[in-house]
């Protein structure tokens, strides 16, 4: 996959400094955007202008030289079993990690803000000038996708779409007893459809850590994981946001449920939920900013009686949330669909997410995901819109 780093290599240059390192496992995300690579294990990366080069152990050296962006050093190059018996393992990797540097004529390096502390310690005590990427230049990099990005996040939303099929077809099936939903024989609950979600993508190749199916109070807080028996008239939030597992990209969709017959309060929600994400792609497209669609979203609501957090910053009920953020390597990044969105560009993969919330009433949220486009959008999302089952 070829990434455009032409920015970083401009900010390189301003900042007179040789390469853009990192030293994290390929969990985090610069370290897998910049390298190529995953690995459990802790791994240092050097970009500079000319290439990127990894250094990592001999047990991760063929399958790096295999996957890896760029080139691949080995501890061993180094003499890294001598400067274990040496020094204490934080010197010694800090001078494992200065001659790594040092052989690719870099002396001066910028680091994301992530970068652990005792490593930068250990590589000033070398003699490496090294400065904090408060920019976040590599971060407004990542945010515009290439078209392989583009089609990873498709992907992972096509298995996303498989689990929430999969959640309603299970909260359809339920019986409803004294208000309670059952399940053969068993009281529902959100534990329960969080597993089928899991299984799921699984059997789709993608994997969470943790899913949002929150029923009546629970769904009155945007990011309450819900727990316990599902009850029949309440609404339950189900979000759900996946990470491919191959390729490490995300996807994210929100659908809100009642299992029987709805309020008229929720009824109401949903249909302005409905009216606010419409909005809000509407306003979706380059050149607008992430502020321009969260008060497309908020004028639905604002307009309607409802408090939202532009109206009012200490609410605590009504839209108390941005309008979405973008996704990628990881679930929440830049760019942002919030009151300090900045301006949107092609090849952003945002999501669109209004809702409402009330402990009186319980919570409503409609989720989609979508890239912007060189004349307004593409909807990655096909999955339909039914309250109630």
């Amino acid at each position: 996959m070829d990434i455009d780093t032409s920015s970083l290599d401009e900010y390189l240059d301003a900042e007179g400094l040789d390469g853009y390192a990192v030293y994290a496992d390929g969990d985090d995300s610069t370290q897998r955007y910049l390298s190529g690579f995953d690995a459990p294990d802790p791994f240092f990366t050097v970009y500079t202008p000319a290439g990127t080069t990894l250094l990592t152990s001999g047990l991760e050296y063929g399958r790096a030289s295999e996957e890896a962006r760029g080139a691949v050093d080995r501890t061993s190059d180094y003499d890294y079993q001598q400067l274990r018996e040496e020094y204490d393992s934080g010197v010694a990797r800090a001078k494992l990690q200065a001659a790594f540097l040092d052989a690719h004529d870099v002396d001066a390096i910028a680091v994301p803000e992530t970068f652990p502390v005792g490593a930068a310690d250990g590589l000033r005590e070398e003699g490496v000038a090294l400065a904090v990427d408060s920019e976040g230049v590599v971060d407004d990099i990542r945010a515009v996708k290439t078209d392989a990005e583009i089609e990873h996040v498709r992907e992972a939303t096509v298995a996303n779409e498989a689990s929430m099929r999969a959640c309603e077809e299970l909260l359809a099936a339920a019986e409803v007893r004294n208000g309670t939903l059952y399940y053969e024989d068993e009281p529902l609950t959100s534990e329960r459809v969080a597993t089928e979600i899991e299984v799921t993508l699984l059997e789709h190749g993608c994997a969470l850590d943790e899913t949002i199916v929150a029923c009546g109070v629970d769904a009155a807080d945007p990011h309450d994981r819900g727990s316990g028996p599902l009850e029949a008239g309440q609404p339950i939030i189900v979000d759900i946001f996946p990470r491919n597992k191959a390729t490490g990209y995300h996807s994210d969709m929100t659908r809100t449920f009642v299992k029987g017959e709805a309020s008229g309060t929720v009824r109401e929600w949903y249909e302005l939920t409905q009216e606010a994400k419409e909005a809000a792609f509407d306003a979706l497209e380059p050149g607008a900013t992430g502020a321009d669609v969260h008060a497309a979203a908020c004028e639905v609501y604002e307009d309607a009686g409802y408090p939202t957090l532009r109206q009012d910053p200490a609410t605590e009920t009504g839209f108390i949330h941005s309008t979405g953020h973008g996704i990628g390597l990881d679930v929440h990044e830049a760019p942002s669909l919030s009151p300090r969105g900045e301006e949107l560009e092609a090849g952003q993969i945002v999501t669109i997410e209004p809702g409402l919330y009330d402990p009186d009433h319980g919570g409503v949220r409609i989720e989609d995901i979508a890239v912007v486009t060189e004349d307004g959008y593409e909807n990655f999302t096909d999955y339909p819109e039914s309250l109630e089952l």
